[in-house]
């Protein structure tokens, strides 16, 4: 499943590209305002960081939501608390778009990050003329060279990557790679099994001043609360919120653990 998502999201890119070419979009990128530090907005602090995704679909669960005005959403996240935006712009299976990304930079003051199946520096220089602040980088997806030239063409834009693990392996490269933003993916990409403990066998190995992520498995505030209790400063959230009635009070309540 991952190498097809990778897949389509290349072919995605390169028929934008076709009608948008590099050069074009590079200075689309220059031109945005600085991006906000979301190093700063993620590291720990009394109450756990929440990153509150806007998610249409997944291809483990299938249609979520509707969404038809995520800035009105995403909104709702940042009135709740949340600390950052997450914005699928994945189109096949997630349904999501660079316009979706565009509405939510415009809407909140939070760092926003584009989720989408990123191999190729197109698609961050996209991400940052859209106004993203982080771009998600799979390691799974990435051999170690592409990691690292990736995530140090990302900063070189002044945004950061959310460098993504599934196992002990990834974990090591994406240490490897100086990543300062990690996430530890509960959901295994190629099979779509949940771990929920990976997260506390790997978290005593960041290193300082790494901010520790958790992503997945999580539906109640005792997910959030097992995640913090073993050393999570940011949850990334979605399901849990975009199939809720009320996404403020969801967010405050998973804030309270």
């Amino acid at each position: 499943m991952l190498d097809d998502l990778m897949a389509g999201s290349r072919a995605d890119a390169a028929r934008r590209r076709a009608l948008v070419p590099t050069d074009e979009v590079e200075r689309l990128a220059l031109a945005q305002a600085p991006a906000l530090d979301a190093v700063a907005a993620l590291s720990r602090r009394k109450t756990v960081n929440i990153i509150a995704e806007v998610k249409r679909a997944s291809p483990s669960r299938g249609r979520l939501a509707g969404i038809p005005d995520p800035a009105e959403l995403a909104t709702r996240y940042e009135r709740g608390g949340a600390a950052a935006i997450s914005v699928l712009t994945e189109e096949r299976k997630f349904l999501g778009s660079l316009d979706d990304l565009r509405a939510v930079r415009q809407a909140v003051t939070v760092p926003v990050l584009r989720k989408e199946f990123i191999s190729e520096e197109y698609q961050i220089l996209e991400a940052r003329a859209a106004g993203a602040d982080l771009i998600l980088l799979i390691v799974a997806a990435l051999d170690q060279a592409t990691l690292v030239r990736l995530k140090t063409f990302t900063e070189s834009l002044g945004m950061t990557a959310l460098v993504e693990v599934h196992t002990r392996d990834e974990f090591n490269r994406a240490v490897d790679a100086d990543s300062r933003v990690l996430g530890v993916n509960a959901r295994d990409l190629q099979t779509f099994e949940l771990h929920p403990q990976l997260f506390a066998e790997l978290a005593p190995d960041y290193p300082a001043g790494v901010v520790r992520v958790a992503e997945s498995a999580v539906l109640t505030p005792e997910h959030v609360r097992n995640y913090r209790e073993v050393g999570a400063d940011a949850v990334l959230i979605g399901e849990a919120l975009v199939t809720g009635d009320n996404p403020e009070a969801t967010i405050n309540s998973f804030m309270q653990v």
